[in-house]
């Protein structure tokens, strides 16, 4: 304690930013959110439970054999009919969540049909992704029933490479108009700053966002030739250039830092070990309740609420090391920005900002922080932002190698 002490006062001050108190309206935002997060955390278990423990979902494998009558199309059929059923038991949640409660507190702008529209859209790229994919799932369990487990997580993470892939190309546009940047002033110094952090081939994308909601974000996304950084317009609209700048840094931070990739090896290993347990499980639960459940062999796509329980329990689990590991990448993205940039008073009022815009709690509790943060709280944030200048001293800079030139 006294050591930590010691260190915030040795910390040059290289800004003078203050965070303000969560607004009333943020705390209430902050708590609703925990409630529903809790509500849909518990939905993520029940239902599945339902369709097994009433034996529905062994009904509905027989009726989509019959209709099916061959093995792919028996898959698609369950899949269509599951998929359905299952979101209109979500949509009154997912309705309140995503639509009443933000304009609520004034952070959408969608109106009602843009939403029944974006949500219908979600519910066919489930139906076609899982009609894609999740038969191969189940041909694993069929062939090899003992290790069906390590051949599918070899092959979830490969599609999870391939749908990172296509997603910018293929998913995003299906939702928003993604375009060059209409500032071009401001593009010239994004690019002058990715040339700075040595990213040759930057592709910075405008999307539009303010048909759907007054909150702001900026992202990294794809692999290799469709990777990009993607800039909310409520995002350019809102904070000035040297706001945008750092946060632009931040997101440079990621891709010179290859944190998707180190994400997808996390994931990778993640995997090995869900399906691995979930193989354990599956079985277990299956030879216990297999009367009830109406099937008997996890090779039955009836088998699917089964699987989807157990890996979510497991996820769930796992999510506090997972959340960890994210945190510990935005901070170092963080550093990065204020490394490339030299600007710490424009990035803490960037943070300030964003808390203020997107009603966040800058302090939010440890329990929040364990299961829920995959980003440092914005205090946080903003006292790095503080006191993080090695450079004010001469010293270092922790990712300078990167950097083709630095500037005071």
């Amino acid at each position: 304690m006294i050591d930590t002490l010691l260190a915030v006062i040795a910390a040059p001050e290289c800004a003078n930013v203050i965070v303000p108190p969560a607004s009333e309206q943020a705390m209430a935002y902050y708590k609703s959110g925990n409630a529903l997060w809790l509500i849909q955390l518990l939905l993520s278990f029940i239902i599945p439970w339902l369709f097994l423990y009433t034996g529905f979902s062994g009904k509905l494998a027989k009726a989509s054999k019959k209709w099916g009558k061959y093995w792919y199309p028996t898959i698609v059929i369950y899949l269509v009919l599951f998929i359905l059923i299952y979101t209109l038991l979500s949509l009154p949640f997912d309705y309140y969540d995503d639509y009443v409660r933000q304009h609520d507190y004034n952070l959408s702008s969608q109106t009602l049909g843009r939403w029944f529209e974006s949500y219908s859209k979600q519910t066919l790229v489930s139906i076609v992704s899982a009609a894609v994919f999740v038969w191969i799932f189940y041909y694993l369990i069929k062939k090899s029933p003992k290790r069906w487990w390590f051949y599918s997580s070899i092959a979830s993470t490969a599609i999870l490479f391939f749908m990172m892939f296509i997603q910018p190309i293929w998913i995003d546009p299906l939702f928003n108009d993604f375009g060059p940047m209409k500032n071009k002033e401001l593009e010239e110094q994004i690019l002058s700053l990715a040339h700075q952090a040595g990213i040759s081939d930057g592709r910075v994308y405008e999307v539009n966002k303010s048909q759907d909601t007054n909150t702001l974000n900026a992202y990294v996304v794809g692999f290799g030739s469709t990777s990009r950084i993607v800039l909310w317009d409520t995002t350019i609209d809102k904070l000035p250039k040297d706001q945008i700048r750092f946060v632009m840094g931040h997101e440079m931070g990621h891709y010179v830092l290859h944190h998707v990739w180190w994400s997808m090896l996390y994931f990778a290993a993640l995997s090995f070990a869900v399906f691995y347990l979930t193989y354990r499980f599956a079985h277990y639960f299956m030879k216990r309740y297999k009367k009830r459940f109406g099937f008997s062999d996890l090779a039955n796509i009836a088998s699917l609420p089964l699987l989807i329980l157990i890996t979510a329990v497991l996820m769930f689990i796992a999510s506090p090391l997972s959340n960890a590991i994210s945190r510990c990448m935005e901070h170092e993205a963080d550093r990065f920005g204020l490394e490339i940039t030299h600007d710490n008073q424009a990035a803490g009022e960037a943070f300030v900002f964003l808390q203020q815009q997107n009603l966040a709690n800058p302090y939010p509790g440890k329990l929040f922080q364990f299961f829920r943060c995959t980003h440092p709280p914005l205090g946080e944030r903003v006292a790095f932002c503080n006191s993080y200048c090695p450079w004010n001293q001469d010293q270092p800079l922790k990712y300078g190698k990167h950097f083709k030139t630095t500037s005071h």
